[in-house]
């Protein structure tokens, strides 16, 4: 789901927790009833002045909300007069091994659709990759990940879900943001609010943007006068490179290249903030796990080492093309799904060649208390947040190097038993 700014994702990021209880608690029917009401007064009220703000017509306003209602089933709801739940920190799948991210049979599936798909699809590809500089596997890829290439349902009217968790949802100011962003979309004509449909999540189309998203990044390339990403092939596929693109996008370059790490290279080099040129990591003894050269025309250019699983799982060196799919989707694992995909569908290439090895199941709270250990020592773990991002896999590196330990770059029980 493509979102408005930074992250506007609502699926996982890297290794992250799944919020255990995100589902209102049931809700007496007599009591649902005086929510409809307030909720009804809320948009005559609260929402019709921050869309008046906005530039929202009242004429648009009534005509596009005079149906709308709750959608009891979507989850993270909080009605009034009820707390949200509160965050659990059990193990969830995320903390074990990532390989369950990388089904070989959907990936296997996705890449043969893909491929077809981008050969039918050719002459319109090339032209968007002219106009956009973005490669047709990834535009594809991305296109196959959200959608299933547009055959995924959409079963959701988008103004009740958006109106529904900007009533009572725990990110009330975030979709009523979207909320004003579906009313201009229905006031420019590019769709009715009847055909405005989207996930549970509000995402719109096969490129699953959310509204602020489609206003901003939506493109109309097949000429008909509306920007489709319903029904629109080129509309969608020149939508998607048009957004990574105003993301930063960098023509000619890779998404990266699965790496092997020399014995005596540590891990703990890694993240955007120690970039380097490729020649530079090469002599320090990183090569690709092919036995292929790094292209020349990489040379000189900046790549970062990525170790998402330490020393467990495969590991990686990314340019900051990398780092545009993660504004698709703030999550490593995303990422590296599309970049392998994308290679899938250019090259007929496979699984990556190093496997995922098993990472334990640690905690949340086992995660946190190794990163208050590492602060406490004057280590920079980032967000002290119990999630494993590449700042603490590296100071967990550094922190094995600097006590005669060799450096895996990842929490491990018998780590967190050492690390006091």
């Amino acid at each position: 789901m493509a979102r408005t700014r930074k992250p506007l994702r609502l699926l996982m990021a890297t290794f992250s927790l799944v919020v255990a209880g995100s589902f209102a608690a049931p809700v007496e029917a007599s009591s649902r009833s005086a929510v409809e009401a307030q909720f009804r007064q809320w948009i005559a009220g609260d929402l019709w002045r921050a869309a008046q703000e906005g530039g929202i017509s009242k004429e648009t306003f009534d005509r596009t909300l005079q149906g709308v209602r709750l959608n009891w089933d979507l989850p993270d709801l909080v009605p009034p007069g009820t707390a949200p739940p509160k965050e659990q920190t059990q193990s969830q799948a995320e903390f074990s091994s990532p390989a369950a991210y990388f089904n070989e049979k959907r990936l296997q599936g996705l890449s043969a659709t893909g491929r077809s798909l981008a050969d039918q699809h050719a002459a319109t590809l090339r032209k968007v990759e002219a106009a956009y500089g973005v490669p047709g596997p990834i535009i594809v890829a991305i296109w196959g990940r959200e959608s299933g290439y547009g055959r995924a349902k959409l079963p959701h009217p988008a103004i009740d879900v958006l109106a529904t968790k900007a009533f009572m949802s725990t990110r009330k100011p975030m979709f009523q943001q979207e909320l004003i962003s579906a009313l201009h979309i229905v006031a420019s004509g590019d769709v009715s609010a009847d055909r405005l449909m989207g996930s549970w999540a509000g995402a719109l189309g096969q490129p699953q943007f959310m509204p602020g998203s489609y206003l901003k990044y939506a493109v109309d390339f097949d000429g008909d006068g509306k920007r489709d990403i319903w029904n629109s092939v080129p509309d969608t596929l020149a939508s998607i490179a048009n957004y990574l693109v105003k993301n930063g996008w960098q023509k000619g370059r890779d998404w990266g290249f699965e790496i092997t790490i020399a014995d005596g290279v540590s891990c703990a080099q890694e993240g955007p903030d120690r970039a380097k040129p490729v020649s530079a990591w090469a002599s320090a003894g990183i090569s690709r796990i092919s036995g292929r050269a790094f292209p020349s025309s990489e040379s000189s250019q900046p790549a970062m080492m990525l170790v998402p699983a330490g020393t467990f799982g495969p590991e990686f060196l990314v340019t900051p093309n990398f780092y545009v799919l993660k504004e698709y989707n703030n999550s490593d694992l995303y990422a590296l799904f599309i970049g392998n995909l994308a290679d899938r569908i250019a090259h007929g290439g496979g699984a990556f060649k190093a496997s995922w090895g098993d990472i334990g199941k640690m905690l949340r709270s086992d995660v946190l208390a190794m990163q208050k250990v590492l602060v406490a020592q004057g280590y920079d773990v980032g967000k002290v947040d119990g999630l494993p991002g590449f700042k603490t896999r590296r100071s967990l590196g550094e922190w094995q190097a600097k006590n005669g330990m060799t450096p895996t770059c990842y929490p491990s029980a018998d780590l967190k038993a050492k690390l006091r």
